[in-house]
């Protein structure tokens, strides 16, 4: 499967797109897409999204006074390679329309590297009721439940964004870890699989044995974020990630991983930065995003770059735009949430970050910027997309197996 360009690729459909949405919390990091998706597709969502957190909340708390009336500014942080930054580090041509029309000033950055390690830095602040300088910031689906759960995030109020509301992919509009998309609004989703350049690897790599070979020894990166790395390895060695497996299975792959780099196979184990060593050339492949790739190809002008799907199957995952509890500015973190849901301005992102949308009407709007993007898989997937591929999700863990498989990650993996 040799992806398009980021402009010139081909999206299947809406539906598609809803569907790796929902997996987000439960089907994935990310979910399944909503507009005529089979009702067995949504239901599949419902069943494996993260538990709902306790009542009580961010709502039952005392929140700061918000000066959005008099202050129009905003901060938002995002991951890299996350919005439509027309090639230049600091300007968004969606972002800078957003600013002119609505008064407001946003400041972004590329704050996320991996949802763990900017949970673990932000997360003792807002605790301790201390502001971290954002009115925005964006988690994961499985971290967006913990950040609910740990009361460190706003209420939001739908009413103030109508092109929520109504653009919101159905699937997507009361996820479990979010009932009635109280505290968190769908930003992206997408895949994990296998990124590399064509060009300097020389063939073809279509699963994850191909990463493990001689000539590409030391020069292969792979994901931070273990349920992805390790999701992938599991179902190489023949594990259904969605279903019901144990610490068995999880193990097993640490392994394999800690052998990989104890035999100098992976160069790094990284968050988002891993692209820092594809742009270098350290490395040539890797266990990556899907839009990353994309943009990767598009930023350095080489169409070499590739993702795909590995024939085992990929993994799914959606992230979410949430209001820190210390935040000032919900009003206007509400209006920038509202904007990007008008699909004309998705459209717009969803052509250079190339993730799967989650805005209805979004799709009739590409195919005004680009024909062959309104059909790319990677943008629009279809249900028969997702199953023929064998994208899954990665099942949701209990608090005890979150916190044990995590420490397991951190020790046999990130501690190399």
């Amino acid at each position: 499967m040799t992806p398009i360009p980021r402009r010139s690729r081909r999206p299947l459909a809406p539906e598609a797109a809803a569907v790796v949405r929902a997996m987000s919390g439960g089907l994935s990091r990310r979910a399944l897409l909503g507009t005529g998706l089979a009702a067995g597709s949504a239901a599949a969502l419902t069943a494996c999204a993260p538990p709902k957190p306790p009542a009580g909340g961010a709502a039952a708390l005392d929140l700061p006074t918000d000066v959005s009336d008099t202050d129009k500014t905003l901060k938002w942080a995002n991951w890299t390679a996350y919005l439509d930054m027309n090639g230049k580090e600091t300007q968004s041509p969606t972002l800078e329309a957003f600013m002119e029309q609505t008064g407001i000033r946003v400041s972004y950055s590329e704050d996320v590297d991996d949802n763990d390690s900017y949970y673990a830095k932000v997360g003792p602040q807002l605790r301790a009721g201390q502001s971290i300088d954002r009115d925005i910031f964006t988690f994961t689906d499985w971290m967006a439940a913990r950040v609910i759960r740990d009361q460190l995030c706003q209420p939001l109020e739908l009413i103030q964004m109508p092109h929520v509301v109504s653009n919101l992919l159905q699937p997507l509009k009361d996820v479990s870890f979010d009932p009635g998309r109280e505290h968190s609004i769908t930003w992206q989703s997408g895949f994990a699989g296998i990124g590399y350049n064509r060009q300097k690897v020389g063939r073809e790599l279509k699963s994850l044995d191909d990463l493990w070979t001689d000539d590409l020894k030391g020069r292969v990166v792979v994901l931070s974020e273990f349920r992805d790395t390790a999701g992938l390895v599991m179902q190489s060695q023949g594990v259904d990630i969605s279903s019901d497996w144990g610490k068995a299975e999880f193990e097993a792959a640490l392994d394999f991983i800690e052998q990989k780099i104890e035999e100098g196979y992976i160069r790094k184990v990284k968050g988002n930065s891993y692209l820092e060593d594809l742009t270098s050339g350290n490395a040539v492949a890797g266990i990556t995003w899907s839009g990353d790739i994309f943009v990767l190809g598009a930023d350095t002008g080489d169409d070499s770059w590739t993702f795909t799907i590995p024939e085992s199957g990929g993994t799914l995952w959606s992230d979410n735009l949430m209001v820190p509890i210390t935040s000032t500015h919900r009003r206007n973190a509400e209006t920038l949430m509202n904007y990007y849901y008008e699909p004309a301005v998705a459209a717009q992102v969803a052509a250079w970050v190339n993730y799967v949308c989650p805005v209805d009407g979004a799709q009739a709007e590409m195919e005004k910027i680009d024909p062959d993007l309104a059909e790319s898989p990677f943008i629009f997937p279809t249900a028969d997309y997702i199953a023929d591929n064998n994208i899954q999700s990665f099942r949701v863990l209990d608090a005890e197996e979150d916190i044990e498989f995590a420490d397991l990650w951190s020790t046999k993996v990130m501690g190399n």
